[in-house]
């Protein structure tokens, strides 16, 4: 069975419905959707204006949620819980992060978990955490460990999800992809770019220095793609159509920006960015 569907978290003694309802789109941004709150300080936790709004779209967590009376209620079913604590007792079961606990559940598929959450206030009772198997601890600043219910879930709920499917990024439709550019293409546009620039005389061909290899370099990082090699060209082919020009001024600028110098365009006070 999925981790998705072995993990319940447990509000105990939750005070403010806002913290339900935040702690509802906690689960439901990680994929989890199993919610049980013990003992609530509001009956109607779950139906309150705050809790709905916070949930912010995970309405069907909250309307899926159980209210029961008891710690031992909200754990039938499971075969492990887990108490989660910013405060170490002396006498408490093994200490774990959350990144402990995920690796542990998702080790074996056998275990039906409960994570307990306390009070905003109080945190769990030391009965409660010494009937759990593990503690969790939140590895936070040791001089500011607090954080609000909402949050705590978060860290949970997102390590057990990590520990689940990995850290690789979904496969997603964003953003314009177009067909890798073959060697025999980039290496035409090379060589264009290359007559471009002698056209230019920006780039001396009796003397080149490392001008193109460094041009190579430049565009191998960035994965080029047919449609950009095309472009490259395309802007290649203008300049050679187009007059040469002050070709004296391109070979010294090149030549300034081989020594690694960049003079000033006359009469603009712009810096020339060529490099060799």
């Amino acid at each position: 069975m999925s981790l998705f569907h072995r993990v319940r978290f447990v509000l105990v003694e939750t005070s403010r419905p806002g913290n339900i309802g935040a702690a509802a789109r906690a689960m439901k941004t990680m994929g989890f959707s199993e919610l049980v709150l013990v003992r609530p300080r509001r009956d109607d936790a779950l139906q309150e204006e705050e809790a709905v709004a916070f949930a912010s779209g995970a309405q069907d967590i909250l309307a899926g949620a159980r209210i029961v009376e008891t710690v031992d209620e909200a754990l039938a079913g499971c075969n492990f819980a887990a108490a989660v604590s910013a405060r170490l007792r002396e006498y408490s079961p093994p200490v774990l992060t959350p990144r402990g606990m995920a690796a542990h559940l998702t080790a074996d598929e056998g275990l039906k978990a409960a994570v307990l959450f306390g009070n905003e206030r109080f945190g769990l009772p030391n009965e409660v955490v010494q009937r759990c198997n593990v503690l969790i601890n939140i590895p936070a600043n040791p001089d500011y460990s607090s954080l609000n219910l909402a949050q705590a879930v978060q860290v949970l709920a997102y390590e057990c999800r990590l520990a689940s499917l990995g850290d690789a990024l979904p496969e997603a439709g964003v953003g314009f992809r177009g067909e890798a550019a073959d060697r025999v293409q980039i290496d035409g546009m090379y060589a264009h770019l290359e007559e471009a620039l002698v056209h230019l005389g920006f780039l001396n061909p009796a003397s080149p220095k490392k001008l193109m290899p460094r041009i190579k370099r430049m565009f191998a990082r960035s994965g080029l793609e047919t449609e950009e090699v095309n472009i490259l060209r395309g802007i290649a082919r203008q300049i050679l159509q187009a007059e040469p020009g002050r070709r004296g001024q391109g070979r010294n600028a090149a030549a300034a920006a081989q020594q690694g110098e960049a003079p000033l365009n006359e009469g603009k006070g712009r810096h020339n960015g060529q490099a060799d």
